[in-house]
């Protein structure tokens, strides 16, 4: 019985150990790492990647920024190109500036004309003359309305050209 009390005695020092350990980081860390290993990172997020994940943050997020920035200074990196401003986006295209295919192209596919519609092969859809997608999607070509529709294609909306 004698040697269980100390047993449980010596794992009871030895946990609290590196609980006291844990309390004094090195100068400017920032955070530690589940793996007992420190970072100095500016920002908790990916600090402790391929380190289990952030056990403590000690700093704040504009702390951090200052308390990083002595060792940013011995790290040679290549140089930070300046911001590119964004130019302001107007009301209507506000948060489409990325989807391309909401725009029809600059210029219509040469081509084209009376009894001739435009098909769009990725999308199976036929756009008729005087429609803003005629000639202008990335991937289609014209041929006779009745031939678009004996291949499987479709107005827009179900819909069929104006005689």
């Amino acid at each position: 019985m004698k040697s269980f009390g100390l047993i449980v005695v010596l794992s009871a020092a030895l946990m609290a150990v590196p609980g006291a350990h844990a309390q004094q980081a090195p100068a400017g860390a920032t955070g530690q790492c589940r793996d007992g290993s420190y970072t100095s990172q500016s920002s908790k997020r990916g600090a402790c990647s391929g380190h289990q994940g952030v056990k403590t943050w000690y700093a704040s997020q504009t702390a951090a920024a200052s308390a990083a920035a002595p060792a940013a200074k011995l790290a040679v990196s290549a140089p930070t190109p300046a911001p590119v401003p964004a130019s302001p986006a107007s009301p209507a295209t506000q948060g489409k500036q990325s989807m391309a295919w909401t725009r029809p192209a600059a210029e219509a596919a040469p081509g084209g004309g009376p009894g001739l519609v435009w098909v769009n092969a990725g999308s199976k859809v036929y756009h008729c003359q005087g429609d803003k997608w005629y000639g202008r999607t990335r991937h289609g070509h014209y041929m006779p309305e009745a031939d678009a529709k004996a291949k499987g294609y479709h107005g827009p909306r179900g819909k069929n050209c104006p005689a």
